[in-house]
């Protein structure tokens, strides 16, 4: 049974406000699921608790909110097709890219190649019947923000050496930025069909079993027991941030409607990584990848004009 659409929760700068700090939470995340792979040996562990701690939230949750469980109930009940339950294998590809090229590359262009490729997969999305809303038109601005994004990602390349590994690893990032909409697509059908409650812990459900068979196919499982786990509280926040971040942008969408949540959605992510990048140890902020923040963020305004799938986060 679909949930019927409720009134204003939030004043619009408080929900602005807190869009833009989620988005900022999204870089900590892929940042925090990085340097936990990094110092636990293998990038994929860090995947692993990231999506281990969202499930172990999305659980509590289930136990604690009466709305989870009914509309859990309700998706049982509407028997949808089994496909629609994929979204949470997108958020996996996302999270275990992420592991991989942020070391790389850093957050910021990690988040300029991830908001390029949801640019190219929301066109492309739209144009199917996969969300809830149905098929969408082509229009120039959509295409033409398409266009920025993808020069975006170059743009943050230069004067960057360009080894053998450095153009797979960005087509990681534009590839699970693609994912990331057609996640928000199935999500969106699960959450006309229940609720959001039961959208956010089904995907996270089936998330948490990929990243458990990925680890073990990687060799990440098998090293588990003889991990020297770091200290460090804020590497292990990656899930809970994932929630917390869907909740948010849910928030800020019933608030002030799709086209402002996502966009300040965006403008967090990108000041949250271009300053986590600028932080002592890390890769630093150069013009090239400050000009490419700029130009994405021009991408999505213009590609905003046009009506969009609701942003999604892992």
């Amino acid at each position: 049974m679909p949930v019927r659409p409720v009134g204003k929760v939030l004043p619009g700068w408080a929900a602005i406000g807190l869009t833009v700090a989620a988005g900022v939470g999204s870089a900590a995340q892929n940042l925090a699921n990085a340097e936990l792979g990094r110092q636990t040996g293998h990038p994929v562990i860090g995947g692993l608790v990231n999506n281990t701690g969202g499930l172990v939230v999305v659980l509590l949750g289930l136990v604690a909110l009466p709305s989870m469980r009914t509309g859990l109930r309700a998706l049982r009940a509407a028997r949808l097709p089994w496909w629609t339950y994929l979204g949470g294998l997108c958020g996996t590809f996302f999270i275990a890219a992420g592991t991989y090229v942020v070391p790389v590359l850093g957050v910021a262009v990690f988040t300029i190649a991830q908001v390029a490729g949801n640019s190219a997969g929301g066109l492309a999305v739209d144009r199917t019947r996969l969300a809830p809303a149905g098929r969408l038109g082509l229009t120039g601005p959509r295409l033409t923000g398409a266009l920025l994004g993808i020069g975006a990602v170059a743009l943050a390349q230069v004067g960057r050496p360009v080894g053998e590994l450095a153009p797979g690893l960005l087509l990681a990032g534009v590839l699970g930025g693609v994912l990331i909409a057609v996640q928000g697509a199935l999500n969106g059908r699960l959450a006309a069909t229940g609720n959001p409650a039961a959208a956010t812990a089904t995907n996270f459900a089936v998330s948490a079993s990929a990243m458990a068979v990925l680890a073990a196919l990687t060799g990440a499982a098998a090293r588990l027991g003889s991990v020297d786990w770091p200290a460090g509280w804020y590497l292990y926040v990656g899930g809970p941030l994932g929630v917390g971040i869907t909740v948010v942008v849910l928030l800020g969408i019933r608030s002030v409607g799709l086209l402002r949540t996502g966009l300040a959605l965006v403008a967090g992510q990108l000041g949250g990584a271009l300053l986590l990048d600028a932080r002592p140890g890390g890769p630093g902020a150069s013009l090239a990848v400050l000009a490419g923040a700029v130009l994405t963020l021009l991408a999505v305004v213009v590609s905003g004009r046009a009506v969009r799938s609701a942003p999604t986060a892992t």
